[in-house]
């Protein structure tokens, strides 16, 4: 018997949360435009999430996925993988910063597009219409994630934590994504 010990995203699926090739667009805590719909600046989210089981849930090989949310949180613990390789020569928070930008501004492929990283995690757009929701919503929660890894990545004096840039090495679900 194989025990799972990944951490889970608790965001459970209702119907009233929008999809996009069956990826549930959760809400976010954010100011950066996009789909996503505003959540309770009070309560985690799906991006709280994804960072605080980060450094545990990159250990695994396998992530077996329960709940709809699963797939966005193993999304995002890859997207913050590629993010801290990102980070991992940035010896300030202005050089990071800039680096994150960068990551930012490159094209965010969907399901079926080749760069995808996840071939199979999600549904083939059925449409362009939702292809573009898919691909903007992914834009926003990965602008969103790397401001907040930004904050965790660097200490308040601008200088790197050693102790979120050492997990840059470490290969989610043995997979690595340039």
């Amino acid at each position: 018997m194989s025990i799972d010990q990944v951490y889970h995203s608790s965001f459970i699926d209702d119907d009233s949360i929008t999809k996009a090739c069956g990826c549930p667009l959760l809400p976010l805590k954010t100011h950066i435009k996009g789909p996503a719909p505003a959540s309770d600046p009070d309560k985690a989210d799906i991006v709280d999430e994804a960072i605080t089981f980060f450094r545990a849930n990159v250990f695994f090989k396998n992530f077996h996925v329960k709940i709809p949310a699963d797939k966005l949180l193993i999304y995002l613990t890859s997207y913050i993988n590629i993010a801290l390789r990102r980070l991992e020569g940035c010896r300030t928070l202005a050089v990071g910063t800039k680096a994150i930008i960068e990551l930012g501004l490159e094209k965010v492929p969907v399901p079926g597009e080749p760069g995808f990283p996840f071939p199979g995690l999600f549904t083939l757009p059925l449409s362009q219409e939702e292809a573009e929701l898919l691909r903007n919503y992914l834009k926003q929660i990965r602008e969103e994630t790397s401001g907040r890894l930004l904050n965790c990545a660097y200490r308040a004096n601008g200088f790197p934590n050693k102790w979120w840039l050492a997990f840059a090495k470490r290969k989610f679900m043995n997979i690595v994504i340039l």
